[in-house]
């Protein structure tokens, strides 16, 4: 695999596809039906008219990962919409990520979009914890430590248990080890979160925008989009995909486990192009996780991982919170140990 210079980059432009007419930049921040029957005919028409080839056919395989670009993260006034600095930062890279997949169409073999999905009664939702007077945690102001259930602050709520068939024992003693295990493994601390990517709500779905172009690869190149759910387990989070943030309980017993088959898949591929939501979250640990596996396979593999780096956002809550320097020191990072932090419009040479 070829690494970047200006004069591949500039070869790599100029044969680019054009993007489809149906694409519509202002209605990146709506949510609508995507017409898969009419895109299914116009993606089969677009493939004969530029000539592009069935993914079976790549010298070269291109997997694109695209983390939790759903409604819940990236359309504003949905739970937990991603604005970076700008305010508009996850509609602004989704609008990148679409005309990123038309232009490429013939280069990516498969699409990978991962699917944060939820359930209410999950260790980090409000209805999970209760107080002495049976109030429920803030969201997104709430941070549970072992402190806040040692001095009786927060503890799990008994119905939470009866509902989910968990002895209420097990589950305070499961609580209280998660927190602290958070804490040693110097990860952010357990937020309360509020109620988001809903398992069947329209928070859950795919930006429509993106689902249309993801829906387009798929005709056009005959590449199966490999859908990742992470995160429906009520006693841990999955801020990555590759990994949950705890795997074992306080009796040492599994509660989860890391997702080896897709981190061989993802190493599988001559090239990983990772983008989506949040850079300094779910997107951040990913790559991290990811990272861990290479530097215990095969240094050199980072070289086969390039960061779309405008096709990202940090959290920022203006006012409250601001992780962009956080985010910022995580692709630094990146890049030292050999991925390639790269824009979606500067094109790529394999």
């Amino acid at each position: 695999m070829a690494l970047f210079d200006t004069e591949l980059i500039m070869n790599t432009i100029s044969n680019q596809l054009p993007i489809p007419a149906h694409f519509k930049r202002d209605k990146v921040s709506e949510v609508w039906r995507v017409p898969y029957q009419q895109r299914a005919v116009e993606a089969s028409q677009w493939a004969k008219q530029h000539q592009i080839k069935h993914s079976l056919e790549d010298k070269t395989r291109v997997c694109l990962l695209l983390i939790d670009v759903q409604n819940t993260f990236c359309i504003p006034d949905f739970e937990l919409f991603v604005g970076g600095r700008s305010g508009r930062g996850a509609v602004e890279d989704n609008i990148r990520i679409c005309e990123f997949i038309y232009r490429n169409l013939g280069t990516i073999t498969t699409i990978v979009p991962t699917i944060d999905t939820h359930t209410a009664m999950q260790i980090f939702h409000p209805i999970f914890w209760i107080n002495s007077a049976g109030e429920h945690p803030i969201p997104s102001a709430t941070n549970i430590t072992p402190a806040d259930i040692d001095n009786g602050t927060w503890k799990v709520n008994p119905a939470v248990a009866y509902s989910l068939k968990y002895n209420y024992e097990f589950l305070e003693k499961h609580a209280y080890h998660y927190v602290a295990k958070l804490t040693q493994n110097g990860k952010y601390p357990l937020t309360v979160w509020p109620y988001h990517s809903m398992f069947g709500g329209i928070g859950h779905a795919l930006v429509s925008a993106v689902e249309e172009a993801i829906f387009f690869h798929c005709i056009a190149r005959n590449s199966q989009t490999q859908f990742e759910i992470k995160g429906d387990n009520p006693l841990t989070e999955n801020y990555s995909v590759l990994r949950p943030e705890v795997m074992s309980g306080f009796d040492n017993q599994p509660i989860a486990q890391k997702n080896a088959r897709l981190i061989k898949q993802l190493l599988e591929y001559d090239a990983v192009i990772i983008a989506g939501q949040a850079k300094s979250h779910c997107v951040a640990w990913t790559i991290d996780d990811l990272l861990t596996d290479i530097q215990l396979q095969d240094a050199s593999l980072a070289k086969k991982i390039y960061l779309l780096e405008d096709c990202t956002s940090p959290v920022v809550v203006p006012g409250v919170v601001d992780y962009t320097e956080a985010a910022n020191a995580a692709y630094a990072r990146f890049a030292d140990s050999g991925m390639h932090i790269v824009k979606s419009n500067e094109g790529f040479t394999l």
